[in-house]
């Protein structure tokens, strides 16, 4: 996992109307995310893959109250194109433990916190789909920042999925600021990273955090790029891959690499701890769990 850390970050909150944006935000990107990938399984046609026989999958919806404040909705489907998939969005409030408010910026000051975001995770039936992660947040302490990225996880390589993935973050990227692209492909480079395989945890993407420019305006409105440009370029991986026939032994590949994606998640991933640290339903923490895995 990347060795980086946080920010000495400005202080200064979120007004309460910045937050009720970003909030507002982050359930309609899971609103417009969801009708997406339903919509691709009812384009899903006859095969006979495993799972082809199965009705088109529809999201359950399945909220849950935080008893030290705020709460969520997990979205999650079963179908035929996705064995698995998620979509969680939260917005929680409280105070963090004193040993994990010294880790956050603007805790040290005040140990109250405001926290807002949308997580994805979808594990498709097709070993040749990839699996995929993203997830976007507005996090307030006494100070204020946005984070997020999409990173793309092969069971199978393919050249073209990765060069589209990227090229869409990258043209996303720009058009806000040029070094955000570099900036942030190598910060997920080093992320999503399983030392003690000694290997990546897929292909990459984007990873950002303590965005805080000073200009929340411009800070939001890349944030909401990132999770458009999600919901434009991973659709259209899926489509190029889903009526595509796969073999036992592609299948076999795919469950070890899931295995891969749960030591990460379990071991490294900051956002798991994040949720746990803060009382988070472990239910929607653990949502990113494939359905089946496999280790060798």
């Amino acid at each position: 996992m990347s060795d980086r850390k946080p920010p000495k970050l400005p202080l200064g909150a979120s007004s309460d109307a910045e937050k009720s944006r970003a909030a507002a935000w982050f359930e309609e990107l899971r609103d417009t995310i969801c009708a997406a990938l339903e919509a691709l399984e009812d384009t899903y046609t006859d095969s006979d893959m495993p799972g082809a026989d199965l009705p088109a999958g529809r999201f359950e919806r399945k909220a849950w109250q935080r008893p030290e404040g705020g709460g969520g909705v997990m979205s999650v489907m079963r179908g035929r194109v996705f064995e698995k998939v998620g979509v969680n969005i939260s917005t929680v409030f409280g105070e963090f433990p004193a040993d994990f408010a010294a880790k956050v910026p603007g805790a040290a000051e005040d140990p109250s916190f405001w926290a807002s975001g949308i997580s994805l995770v979808a594990h498709p039936t097709s070993p040749l789909v990839p699996t995929v992660h993203m997830n976007t947040r507005h996090i307030v302490t006494a100070s204020q920042w946005f984070g997020g990225g999409a990173d793309l996880t092969p069971m199978i390589a393919s050249d073209v999925d990765r060069a589209l993935f990227h090229a869409a973050f990258k043209e996303a990227c720009d058009e806000h600021d040029p070094d955000y692209y570099p900036r942030y492909k190598e910060w997920c480079d080093e992320y999503f990273y399983l030392p003690h395989r000694d290997e990546s945890r897929g292909v990459g993407g984007i990873f950002f955090d303590y965005l805080n420019t000073g200009d929340w305006q411009a800070d939001f409105e890349f944030t909401q790029d990132v999770g458009r440009t999600f919901l434009n370029i991973y659709p259209e991986v899926v489509r190029h891959h889903m009526q595509e026939p796969w073999t036992p032994e592609q299948r076999e590949q795919q469950l070890v690499k899931r295995g891969r994606y749960v030591e990460f998640n379990l071991l490294h991933d900051r956002g798991t701890q994040f949720g746990l640290k803060t009382g988070g339903n472990v239910e929607a923490i653990l949502m990113s769990m494939p359905p089946a895995a496999k280790w060798p």
